[in-house]
């Protein structure tokens, strides 16, 4: 069995392109989760604005049954 540097070359490039591919979507992953996160802030202090200009708000509720 001949394996020699120039057989061995299709399969490292494969492996070498499967890993950039993994880097860059793990990279956008962590950029979405960045960018969901952010916006679960805003959300978060804008509930806080709300709960500080109108404190009643939210605090009571009617129920019947």
């Amino acid at each position: 069995m001949d394996l020699s540097i120039t057989g061995l070359m299709p399969a490292v490039s494969q492996a070498q392109l499967n890993t950039d591919f993994g880097v860059k979507m793990l990279a956008k992953t962590m950029d979405n989760n960045e960018q969901i996160g952010q916006n679960l802030v805003n959300m978060i202090d804008a509930a806080a604005m709300e709960r500080s200009v109108n404190p009643a708000v939210g605090g009571n509720f009617d129920m019947s049954v």
